[in-house]
């Protein structure tokens, strides 16, 4: 599995890259803060796998999961369980809401 950290999150989003990013906390949680663009799409979902290559098109397809913050273990779960469906290019963005937050000023929610 792939790390990506803030800088190049960042990066991305700035040069307008079409990345599917997407937040694999709880519904719940996704409305308590997000990071802006991303979508919502638990972990936990027993379709999470199907569900993702829906939204990215094919498990060839570039993904960033991400989930709370640093001490949150569920966006590297995440991307364990995409790599092990077969999906090629996963990335973890482990910093998660807390750090993009705090880093960008945002405090977006849905």
């Amino acid at each position: 599995m792939e790390k990506i950290n803030y800088t190049e999150l960042k990066n991305l989003k700035d040069r307008g890259e079409n990345i599917a990013l997407i937040n694999v906390l709880l519904p719940e949680d996704f409305k308590k803060g997000n990071i802006p663009g991303s979508v919502n799409i638990p972990g936990n979902s027993p379709d999470f796998e199907s569900r993702v290559e829906k939204l990215i098109g094919g498990k060839d397809k570039p993904v960033i999961v991400y989930c709370a913050s640093f001490e949150c273990p569920a966006s590297k779960n995440a991307a364990e369980k995409l790599e092990q469906a077969g999906f090629t290019k996963v990335k973890c963005y482990e910093g998660g809401t807390k750090e993009w937050q705090e880093k960008s000023g945002s405090k977006q929610a849905a």
